[in-house]
């Protein structure tokens, strides 16, 4: 992780302001690209099949200027190390089946995201933050859930806030029993806010704590210990300083004989991007994007394979990080992160692919029936997160369907996660009127390989309410969809010849930059989640929300707010009124 313009003297110095009157700023640009041996909070160590991933914060080693990283606390250049750790473990690691996270400090776990980055920091920045923490959080759980990797909370001192939110996001959770060191959730309390990594929510949907035990838990901001502690849920066993080390070793080793993980496979190293920026284009092996800024839409175009697959699953892991689909999934997992995190005013996504698309049928077929393979399940998964990823990204999201397109299989998954469809009927008569007129097809994947957050798939949540819909596009698996059949089907929103079509698509994407950018994302995200709450859609809808609103308030980021005047012995001056 880097910053390539760390001009941020103005945003470190507004502790007297509030979000009524922020003075504009030049916010760092973030590269979410790193590696091991560029780590300075987070250290691996692999001991055969179990890991141990320390969090020793470097408190000089802040992302920005302005704040210490004191008692283990966290900001988004530990949480990007944090990622990355968690990405190569399951790549480069096959052999590790069971992760140990622990920290490096005497007493203290972590203290959670530090409060003077956050008091400092923009509304934006702050949400940015939370969704990507929180991603990685739940990287964690699908890699226990998925890859045979499952991970333990060694709690070698105190968990607060952000530090036991982290281990919240473990399988098991050990806290050491020493006389003080607890854990807590102390954000209500002392700050005004909510625990913005999913805190509340794992507390009561995955650790299954009583409602009013977890109600006084998130009020006490001293947290609990001991009996109480193992009693309620809150984590898993209390364990004395000489026999700390021993259970959770136990543990560990336990976890790692459940596992289907392969004992002697080889790994495969992630190896550094290719991007390349110049000026307004971004480009990648397989993927490119292009920012027209008077516009404020980014062309975001995904290239298929250029050659077949390779025949068998040696082949596949002989390939590496070159494979297309890990190649092709990392680097759109790369794109998101920096548009997401450094182009806020790029509101307005178009998606296209291009490519052959028999090519992309193909190594789409490959990770269905290489499905058991450790490295095609990671690949598979991988790319579930990055799709996961795009749909809680605050931003409009348009597919361009028309011809050379290769939305089939695995990237049909794009074009059903964009907000809207439009698809060329025929092709474009000035420009190539030989050309093959634009298809997609449906293939299995798209029926179960890449569940969206509350556990559909984007074709059922395409259907919602209409399994008639749904049951009719499942049988037309395998099947080239011209434009009028995927009308006719519903898997595009409209469908058009070549005199109309690019006069809708600029109408439709200034209508979409005349709207307010605040109320686009209520109406997106409520959109995209339909049907059943699940862990994933309460913490990025219910949990998320409130925080993106707490965090407006003057209650939390005002000038006399208790983010601002946490730490100077004051305690935040509150507006009492209930809204």
């Amino acid at each position: 992780m880097t910053i390539t313009d760390s001009t941020l003297s103005d945003h470190a110095g507004r502790e007297d302001q509030g979000p009524a009157d922020q003075v504009a700023v030049s916010l760092p640009v973030v590269t979410f690209a790193i590696s091991p041996e560029r780590y300075r909070h987070w250290s691996l160590e692999v001991d055969g099949e179990i890991a141990t991933a320390t969090l020793r914060v470097d408190e000089q080693g802040g992302l920005v200027p302005g704040y210490e990283l004191k008692m283990n606390s966290y900001d988004l250049g530990v949480d990007i190390e944090l990622y990355d750790l968690v990405q190569r473990v399951r790549f480069e690691h096959p052999g590790v089946k069971a992760v140990v996270m622990t920290g490096g400090l005497d007493r203290m776990f972590c203290a959670g995201a530090n409060i003077r980055m956050l008091a400092q920091s923009t509304h934006g920045w702050k949400v940015n933050f939370c969704k990507f923490t929180n991603e990685t959080r739940n990287g964690i759980e699908d890699a226990t859930a998925h890859s045979g990797q499952t991970w333990v909370a060694a709690l070698n001192g105190t968990a607060a806030g952000g530090g036991y939110e982290l281990a919240l996001a473990c399988d098991q959770i050990v806290l050491i029993d020493d006389g003080s060191s607890t854990v807590s959730l102390p954000e209500v309390p002392l700050l005004g806010v909510l625990p913005g990594t999913g805190g509340l929510t794992r507390v009561v949907d995955k650790r299954f704590v009583r409602k009013d035990r977890a109600d006084l838990f998130a009020t006490k901001s001293e947290g609990y210990r001991g009996a109480t502690a193992v009693e309620w849920g809150l984590v898993d066993a209390t364990v004395p300083r000489n026999a700390f080390a021993d259970e959770v070793r136990r543990r560990a080793s336990e976890a790692a004989a459940r596992s289907t993980r392969p004992s002697d496979a080889e790994g495969v190293t992630l190896t550094a991007l290719d991007r390349r920026d110049g000026g307004d284009r971004i480009t990648y092996p397989h993927v490119s994007a292009t920012i027209d800024r008077v516009r404020r839409v980014a062309e975001i175009t995904v290239s298929g394979p250029d050659a077949p697959p390779p025949a068998d699953a040696a082949g596949v892991l002989a390939q590496g990080a070159a494979y297309w689909p890990l190649a092709m999934t990392r680097a759109l997992d790369d794109l998101i992160l920096h548009l997401r995190t450094n182009e806020l005013d790029i509101g307005t996504w178009v998606l296209r692919t291009s490519g052959v698309q028999e090519l992309v049928l193909a190594h789409d077929a490959q990770l269905t029936e290489l499905a058991d393979d450790w490295f095609v399940r990671e690949v598979t998964l991988y790319y579930k997160r990055t799709l996961k990823r795009l749909d809680v990204t605050s931003r409009s999201l348009v597919a361009v369907i028309d011809p050379g397109t290769a939305f089939v299989g695995l990237l049909l998954e794009l074009a059903l996660a964009a907000d809207r469809q439009y698809m060329l009927d025929g092709v474009y008569e000035d420009v190539d009127p030989d050309a093959a007129p634009a298809t997609i097809r449906i293939t299995p994947s798209n029926l179960g390989a890449y569940p969206m957050g509350n556990g559909l798939t984007r074709l059922a949540s395409r259907f919602w309410g209409h399994p008639d819909q749904l049951a009719a596009a499942g049988a037309r698996v395998g099947s080239d969809l011209d434009a009028a059949t995927a009308t006719d089907a519903g898997l595009v929103t409209l469908a058009l010849d070549d005199i109309d079509f690019e006069d809708e698509l600029r109408i439709v994407l200034e209508e979409r930059a005349s709207l307010s950018p605040d109320a686009l994302t209520g109406m997106e995200a409520n959109h995209r989640f339909v049907g059943p709450e699940t862990l994933e859609t309460k913490i990025f809808g219910r949990l998320t929300a409130w925080q993106n609103w707490i965090f407006l308030r003057p209650n939390a980021a005002g000038p006399d707010g208790a983010l601002r005047r946490y730490g100077s012995g004051q305690k935040g001056d509150y507006d009492l009124k209930r809204v």
